[in-house]
């Protein structure tokens, strides 16, 4: 059985191994923490919101408000995506 090595790292059985073979702390360390990341579910980019082209002017003024965009009263609805995506 393999020793807990606490928190840090996140598949011990692998650390170990690793370690075994040769490998540093630190490569066993990123390498048992990777693979332990490539086996839980994959995440998905982004929720179930509305398209930002979809929306109204209004609501992408409210939605820049909401996050600080400085300048929104005078952005055009394409603005308002452009700041919105790239703040």
């Amino acid at each position: 059985m393999a020793k807990d090595h606490g928190n840090q790292i996140k598949n011990d059985d692998t650390y170990e191994e690793l370690r075994d073979q040769g490998y540093s702390k630190e490569k066993s360390a990123r390498i048992a923490n990777a693979q332990a990341n490539s086996d839980q579910q994959p995440s998905k980019k982004g929720g179930k919101g509305t398209k930002y082209e979809k929306r109204t002017k209004q609501e992408l003024y409210d939605k820049a408000k909401e996050v600080g965009i400085d300048g929104r009263s005078k952005m055009s609805k394409d603005e308002l995506i452009d700041a919105l995506r790239n703040h």
